[in-house]
């Protein structure tokens, strides 16, 4: 098997095992809507894979779990629609909203107008530095740790960090899984979390000590370390018209 479909049967694994969680995660915990962007917008993340997964790249950005505007309608981490579309290459496919979606959050896909503001910004940030999709994705690669989209009755997002750890251990257990997978597949010798939450999540899957080092499965060593989110509801990101941000991801790429 090459290094995509690797990564494409390493996806799908992942995307089984959440489909299995979902009734329980809405049964027990404040999450009303539990959706999973890999099954109903697989068609769009297997492009990703595809067009990006086998380019070479070590470092590895580790995102949270998706956003109603971004990942939840593109299939792809970060998914802001139109960088999709333009810098991405990701072809649009009909959609189908699942039936457990939120009434306020369907399903629209590529089509949407409504851009995810993390995703403009961080995607954004990578073609500026390294330039078009070849130099981007040889350097850096994007997974979200766990692929879920987690919403509350008013339609509020939610992460996994704030939902019961008895009910999220099977998934994040198995989304720890997949990024170990993924990090054996590509090779990655550094990871970043975007944002503290993911840092923690991938040094808890590599059992880094308190230098950020981890081990691989095979015994190789892992670097983990952490850059800013650029949500716009960080005043870090927000900071300077975000260039305190970006200068900050920039500072982590160069320096590790």
């Amino acid at each position: 098997m090459t290094v995509v479909d690797e990564l494409i049967a390493a996806a799908k694994r992942l995307s089984l095992l959440c489909d299995e969680e979902i009734g329980l995660i809405e049964k027990k915990t404040i999450v009303a809507h539990a959706t999973n962007p890999l099954n109903y917008a697989w068609q769009h993340h297997e492009q990703f894979l595809r067009n990006w997964g086998g380019l070479g790249a070590k470092t590895l950005l580790l995102g949270m779990n998706p956003g109603p505007w971004g990942m939840a309608q593109s299939g792809v981490p970060f998914g802001s629609t139109e960088i999709a579309k333009k810098q991405l290459q990701i072809k649009p496919h009909k959609l189908t909203t699942p039936a457990n979606a939120h009434p306020k959050r369907p399903v629209v896909g590529l089509d949407l107008a409504r851009q995810e503001i993390s995703g403009q910004r961080l995607w954004s940030l990578m073609f500026d530095y390294y330039g078009d999709g070849q130099s981007v994705f040889s350097n850096i690669f994007v997974v979200n740790h766990c692929p879920l989209l987690l919403l509350g009755e008013s339609g509020k997002n939610l992460t996994p960090d704030n939902l019961p750890a008895s009910v999220m251990k099977p998934i994040l257990d198995a989304c720890d899984k997949h990024l170990q997978q993924v990090v054996e597949i590509m090779g990655i010798t550094r990871i970043i979390g975007v944002g503290k939450y993911a840092e923690k999540r991938a040094c808890l899957a590599f059992k880094a000590d308190k230098t950020g080092l981890g081990t691989t499965l095979g015994g190789q060593k892992i670097s983990i370390t952490t850059c800013w989110h650029p949500s716009p509801a960080s005043p870090l990101a927000n900071r300077n018209d975000g260039a305190d941000w970006r200068a900050n991801v920039i500072s982590v790429l160069e320096n590790g």
